[in-house]
């Protein structure tokens, strides 16, 4: 089976669980510091070590998350450990977040631009998503400073990108000026 469908599997399974037990937000918050925990490289080599056994690995995460999240998510955790799936966990992690995203209909939108932005600016930007129709739904704006784009900002939503940046221009500049220079020549 692949890792895609493991992981749409057990993240469904533990929305609809969560759901039913009224714990929907504070397992939403649980799994998103388990995603990040899992970006740590100990932590992630841990859970996809084949040569650990299970109750090692779980004994490492009650050390790290007992009493810190809930018991719905912990006993999800001794769950995915006793069938083997532990090593899915960062897979997992991120699913469940995109299908509570598509349950509450939240869109992310990632903006990139050269210098940090303002509240000002940003609730700015949110109220020109909304009115202009782009989103009638909850925006979750991502920020990421890249002082390669010179100034300017790259919008990405729903596999959509809106480059403004002045990167972007000067290439478009340049690729003009050569295809009108090299047109010239002949």
């Amino acid at each position: 089976m692949s890792v895609t469908r493991i992981a749409t599997r057990y993240a469904k399974s533990l929305l609809e669980l969560a759901i039913s037990q009224n714990k929907l937000e504070a397992v939403y918050a649980d799994i998103n510091a388990l995603k990040s925990a899992t970006t740590h490289r100990d932590l992630y080599m841990l859970l996809k070590s084949p040569i650990v056994h299970a109750d090692k690995k779980m004994a490492v995460l009650n050390a790290i998350f007992q009493g810190r999240i809930d018991g719905l998510t912990l006993a999800y955790l001794d769950l995915l450990v006793n069938k083997g799936r532990e090593m899915y966990l960062p897979e997992i992690a991120v699913e469940f977040v995109h299908q509570y995203k598509t349950l509450k209909r939240i869109t992310t939108v990632r903006v990139t631009s050269a210098t940090p932005l303002s509240e000002a600016v940003l609730n700015d930007l949110r109220k020109k998503l909304l009115l202009s129709g782009v989103t009638t739904e909850n925006l979750d704006v991502d920020v990421q400073v890249n002082p390669k784009l010179i100034g300017g900002f790259v919008l990405e939503f729903d596999n959509k990108r809106y480059d403004a940046s002045a990167a972007n221009k000067l290439a478009e500049l340049k690729a003009d000026f050569l295809k009108n220079q090299y047109i010239k020549e002949f």
